[in-house]
């Protein structure tokens, strides 16, 4: 595996040479280059980094290595230990903090880690920013602090209890009508740092969880992308426990998808189109997400008279357009609920608490709301990279093909069918391009995605 630079962080398997994958060393050095970074925004005496990491095996390992880092350069560590990355963005301003690092691979399997970026607002990095950072870890520019001048580690187990308080305060969740409707919920936490926090939450909220993987070891019981073929056992357990409903998040609780009470798949990309229903039924606005996403959240925003715009794939592009488009909800259809009445980053507690309100305030089961949505099906598919492979060439070559189509090149190359779509760009966190379709049925959504990933090697192979 490589190790991977983006805007995204810092990420890669853990063990084997420096600089081809996440070694201690990387994790020192892009560490300094961000602490560095910290240093050059803003010149004053004291400055202060929140750090969190979920539950994979190398966490504490990496946790340490950058932490001890910081202090090094004299930076003080607000210490978050076992978190979730939006707990650890709430976190910063919080604490009047300068910046903050998350340590977690997201949904990459345990051989996976990465740094991820925080700015003052405990959002995410953007490119320029990301890309100064990239410089000044290959300039080896950076100064450490004197013996005198060393930064302090200070420990804070409370945020996430902390957390869950911002949530439960937020206008739009009806607390009342979630608790007097008895709900009863399982919970895969696939054995990362969601089986601490969501359980939490949903006893705060009167719901009965019933755990399942919820033991924060590291050890994932499965594959930990939150997709249909990897949630055979919650499916098991919502109808042996006859539940209301399932919840699984990814391991560092960003990601949100939900199970109805017959064992079957809400649609991860339906998690943002009910949890902006039910917003933009309280405060009507515009919407955003990115152009990887269902088109059903346009129909949504549309039905409660809003505008809905997407943006290219990424987080930090999706919070820029929603600041730009004043939208009132937004987010990625990986299951990601960007909320800014709580904060600008994904956040699976905050997308929890907004679906139970709109299942609380209907008096309908999960899979009846379902049916209230536009069907449209998704397929996502990938092809691996090698080093000899050229993407550019490949996108080029697509777009050369399907100029006559509506095209759009913000992000790799997304081609909109009358009646289908098909979005092709490179991962900006695996070795991979992603291959995504959308199609009035399932078996048109794979056919689509098939045809381009043959298309692909032809081009590959000419």
């Amino acid at each position: 595996m490589t190790l991977i630079k983006s805007i995204s962080g810092i990420r890669g398997t853990i063990g084997g040479e420096v600089g081809e994958n996440l070694t201690p060393i990387d994790a020192v050095k892009y560490a300094a280059a961000y602490g560095t970074w910290i240093k050059q925004q803003l010149n004053k005496d004291s400055y202060r980094v929140v750090v969190g990491r979920d539950a994979r095996l190398s966490g504490e390992m990496i946790q340490n290595l950058v932490m001890q880092t910081l202090v090094g350069m004299g930076i003080h560590v607000i210490d978050l230990d076992l978190s979730t990355t939006p707990t650890v963005e709430i976190a910063v301003p919080l604490e009047h903090a300068d910046g903050g690092i998350i340590l977690t691979a997201s949904h990459n399997p345990k051989e996976w880690n990465a740094l991820k970026l925080l700015n003052s607002k405990g959002e995410f990095l953007n490119a320029v920013e990301g890309a100064k950072i990239l410089e000044l870890a290959e300039s080896d520019s950076m100064q450490f602090a004197l013996v005198d001048d060393l930064g302090k580690i200070t420990k804070n187990d409370a945020y996430i209890d902390i957390h869950i308080d911002e949530v439960l305060d937020l206008e739009v969740v009806n607390t009342h009508a979630i608790a007097k409707a008895n709900f009863k919920v399982v919970v895969d936490g696939v054995n990362s740092t969601g089986g601490i926090a969501i359980p939490l939450l949903l006893e705060r909220l009167g719901v009965e969880p019933v755990k399942l993987y919820c033991d924060p070891t590291g050890h994932f019981p499965h594959n930990p992308e939150p997709l249909k073929e990897h949630l055979t056992d919650l499916s098991d357990a919502v109808k042996k426990e006859r539940a209301d409903f399932g919840i699984v998040v990814d391991p560092d609780v960003d990601r949100l998808a939900f199970m109805d009470e017959n064992g079957e798949m809400f649609g991860e990309e339906y998690t943002l189109v009910a949890c902006a229903d039910y917003v933009l039924s309280k405060t009507p606005g515009n919407t955003v997400s990115n152009m990887s996403s269902t088109r059903a959240l346009r129909d949504v925003t549309e039905k409660h008279g809003g505008t809905y715009e997407a943006s290219a794939v990424g987080e930090v592009n999706v919070v820029d357009l929603m600041k730009k488009n004043n939208a009132v909800i937004g987010g990625e259809g990986n299951g990601g609920i960007i909320y800014p009445e709580s904060h600008y980053g994904r956040d699976a507690l905050v997308g929890v608490a907004l679906f139970l309100s709109l299942l609380a305030e209907n008096k309908m089961k999960v899979s009846e709301l379902r049916k209230t949505y536009t069907s449209y099906f998704m397929s996502k598919k990938k092809v691996a990279l090698t080093p000899e492979i050229d993407v550019d060439a490949i996108l080029a070559a697509m777009t050369e093909k399907y100029k006559n189509e509506k095209l759009t090149t913000i992000d790799g190359v997304k081609i909109d069918f009358a009646e289908n779509w098909v979005h092709l760009r490179k991962s900006n966190t695996e070795p991979i391009i992603r291959v995504y379709t959308e199609a009035k049925s399932q078996e048109l959504a794979d056919s689509l995605a098939d045809e381009m990933i043959a298309e692909i090697h032809a081009v590959v192979n000419a």
